[in-house]
């Protein structure tokens, strides 16, 4: 689990891929109400969970077939206890949205990790505040 704690690869000169605007793309590419532009409010059924798991997959995808690596960002922007409660999630089921989404990015890095496209992941950790 923790693969590249002690050593960062992309710290070795190597160029690594990172996603691109998942909020933006779920909700103007794939049509995905996302409240209060939460993405991690999607690992709460199968389809959310799958449509962010094809959001990382084409990322993962093009950096394997260019020998890039990639960073893994979890969707977890606004999964903390401000957001989370604007959405209804209690302090437990915060905590408990937050390793889903950790456990998804490293099912994805599991599936599409090569030698020469390594994947480490990273945890957001989003902004704080009641602000909308």
């Amino acid at each position: 689990m923790t693969k590249y704690r002690h050593h960062l690869p992309q710290l070795d000169g190597r160029i690594f891929l990172t996603d691109g605007g998942l909020e933006t793309t779920l909700i103007f590419h794939d049509k995905i109400d996302l409240p209060h532009f939460a993405a991690f409010h999607l690992l709460k059924d199968k389809g959310g969970t799958e449509a962010l798991r094809n959001y990382y997959r084409s990322y993962a995808s093009i950096a394997c077939a260019n020998g890039l690596g990639f960073v893994l960002e979890s969707p977890t922007w606004r999964a903390n206890p401000d957001w989370g409660e604007k959405l209804g999630y209690s302090k437990v089921a915060l905590a408990d949205a937050n390793r889903s989404a950790v456990a998804l990015m490293h099912e994805l890095r599991e599936t599409f990790e090569v030698p020469h496209s390594q994947m480490v992941i990273s945890g957001c950790v989003g902004p704080p505040g009641r602000r909308v």
